[in-house]
């Protein structure tokens, strides 16, 4: 039996634990993997992926998703489930990046809450113990994307051009590119004001951003509707006050409407409306209103 995917049961155990899943996620979970691990042919398989990654963290993703699809197929493991196993092994050898780089354990940690936050994503929406959105992982196990306090950043080319106020970008000009995962905290002022300035302070000690400092960020939290569906003091309402929202577009098949409602329901007669954010929502789709999104540009000067 390969000892290093033994040796790898042995981590996982811990990882659950360290970032406290359920007792029946990590259970299915660890079955799932047994039957990996007591498979030869999947077992090499998996073995080889892992080698991948470890020799290159730049390997890309999407090509050992595919070979993660594989081998769920063979087992009968639903695909969701082994993309999430993957990235959960995959998550040892990034550890061991942040060290060599000397970034700090609390950046790493934030980063693989992130696996947690996804799975109870699918679990929510899908009804199954994974995750839907294994793609999205990449750029956390490539080391461009950082998860700092409450939000997450990457640097990216803007490419666009925008102008106002003195600030002139181009398709070009390097911006930090603004992600707000859901987690167990709210999306508070104070919060958001802290991820903002550390992250400015991260690039910036890392010699990768000049001044000013530009973040960006698109996303159906800063669609314009929002303005009117919301109330000016909830948390989303103030997140999007930030921002000068320069572009805008409805979205009429409600691709987004899964992030706030844990559903792929789109009847709004079928919509949760246990809180006072999707009560708001619900009305405004009752009302013929539709979800979009918007694209933001925030700069930060002091």
């Amino acid at each position: 039996m390969n000892e290093k995917l033994i040796s790898m049961r042995n981590y996982l155990i811990d990882f659950w634990k360290d970032f406290d899943y359920f007792s029946e996620d990590a259970s299915h979970l660890l079955a799932a993997y047994d039957k990996i691990l007591a498979n030869e042919e999947s077992s090499l398989a998996w073995s080889h992926m892992l080698e991948n990654y470890s020799k290159d963290i730049n390997y890309p993703l999407k090509d050992l998703l595919v070979e993660a699809d594989g081998v769920a197929d063979r087992l009968g493991i639903h695909r969701y489930t082994a993309r999430l196993l993957l990235v959960q092994c995959m998550s040892r050898r990034l550890r061991l990046a942040y060290e060599e780089q000397g970034l700090d354990s609390e950046l790493y940690r934030n980063a693989m809450l992130d696996l947690r936050y996804k799975l109870e994503d699918c679990k929510l929406v899908r009804g199954i113990k994974g995750t839907f959105v294994g793609a999205w992982f990449d750029r956390f196990f490539n080391m461009t994307r950082f998860a700092i306090g409450r939000l997450q950043f990457e640097r990216i080319c803007f490419g666009s051009d925008y102008q106002k106020d003195g600030l002139i970008l181009t398709p070009e000009s390097t911006v930090i590119n603004v992600h707000i995962p859901r987690t167990e905290t709210p999306l508070d002022v104070a919060s958001c004001d802290d991820a903002f300035r550390r992250a400015r302070d991260f690039y910036r000690a890392r010699g990768e951003i000049g001044e000013p400092c530009v973040f960006y960020c698109s996303s159906w939290l800063l669609y314009p509707q929002n303005r009117q569906i919301l109330s000016p003091k909830s948390n989303v309402y103030r997140f999007m006050e930030r921002f000068d929202v320069f572009e805008s577009k409805i979205s009429p098949e409600g691709k987004d409407l899964w992030r706030l409602f844990d559903t792929d329901e789109k009847h709004p007669d079928r919509l949760p409306t246990d809180t006072s954010m999707r009560r708001a929502y619900v009305e405004h789709l009752k009302r013929g209103g539709l979800m979009g999104q918007g694209k933001g540009i925030y700069l930060l000067t002091d």
